[in-house]
């Protein structure tokens, strides 16, 4: 006959063995489970940002209508009528009519597509200039980061619209007039005047990654410098860039269009939110709504890439969580 005190012993040494095994169990399995990286933690993070969802949508939207603007009208934006000239909003013209007698809602969609274009290319070529040389300045140092940074200072001191004037009507006196050279040289004055921002972002970033521990074992292991830029301080130190390229693609957007406006941008034949405010400007009062809808369409991206890096932002600094 079996002794109950003993029974009780014989179980209790059960189950803690048993709970021992289970706990080994789930300290092999949260051994074994590999750490989210700070690519997909930022991401888990803005799957659950509104802010992040309806920039994201919005821009999607945007870029949908640059792609097929067919699927969204099916008339010319460039076939005009002057009999309907500075005609309002209608159900056969949901946006009226410009100057010319073109229809404002086709040329709004069609528009897209241009102003996106140089957004997205004078985006990518400051990325390219600033983050270049800001990581060759945060590596190196010395000499190297005292040039540069002189450099970019000088940059600095040109205003915006001071210098894309000068750059722009220097290039168009020698006689560029076609489509392609004028939305280049866009381009190019839009990220000559705006890359020392950029490098200076990634300079400090790149000083910050410099210093760190895993940059430090691989100079010490023999790794070369150009391993250790692209393999160990790029990856680490790419995060503020894109946060600044998010919001700095809205914002020369509207340079694009601020440019156009002056007379400086792009220009007939090319359909962009720009050249349609530019040519509103002398007839605002009359038929406001040459200047209301390019411009809401305008305002509208703008905002929708702000609040995407602003969401950008908050999901890849640890502070603001």
């Amino acid at each position: 006959m079996t002794d109950p005190s003993t029974a009780a012993t014989g179980a209790a040494v059960t189950t803690t063995a048993s709970d021992s095994v289970t706990a080994a169990e789930h300290v092999e399995t949260a051994g074994t489970t590999k750490p989210r990286s700070l690519a997909s933690d930022a991401w888990h993070d803005l799957r659950r940002r509104p802010l992040f969802i309806i920039s994201g949508a919005l821009i999607l939207f945007i870029v949908v209508m640059a792609a097929v603007p067919f699927l969204f009208t099916s008339v010319d934006p460039n076939f005009a009528d002057l009999g309907r000239s500075r005609n309002g909003p209608s159900a056969e013209a949901w946006f009226g009519y410009d100057l010319q007698g073109r229809d404002i809602f086709a040329r709004t969609i069609y528009g897209t597509r241009a102003s996106l274009i140089v957004g997205i290319c004078a985006t990518v070529l400051t990325v390219l200039i600033g983050g270049t040389l800001g990581l060759l300045a945060g590596f190196y140092g010395g000499w190297i980061d005292g040039l540069m940074s002189r450099i970019a200072d000088v940059f600095f001191g040109l205003p915006f619209v001071l210098g894309a004037i000068v750059i722009l009507s220097s290039f168009r006196a020698t006689g560029s007039t076609s489509v392609t050279e004028i939305m280049f040289l866009v381009i190019v004055s839009i990220s000559l005047l705006s890359w020392p921002v950029c490098m200076r972002i990634m300079r400090s970033a790149a000083i910050t990654a410099k210093q760190q521990d895993y940059v430090k074992a691989a100079r010490a292991l023999g790794a070369n410098s150009s391993r250790i830029i692209l393999r160990h301080m790029l990856p680490n130190a790419v995060a503020p860039v894109l946060v600044y390229a998010t919001i700095a693609l809205g914002a020369f957007i509207g340079a694009e269009a601020s440019l156009s406006f002056l007379g400086l941008g792009l220009r007939d034949p090319v359909v962009s939110w720009g050249v349609m405010i530019s040519g509103s400007r002398d007839y605002i009062r009359v038929a406001p709504h040459l200047l209301l809808f390019p411009a809401a369409f305008l305002t509208a991206t703008v905002l929708a890439f702000v609040m995407l890096g602003d969401a950008v932002r908050e999901a890849l600094d640890p502070k603001m969580r």
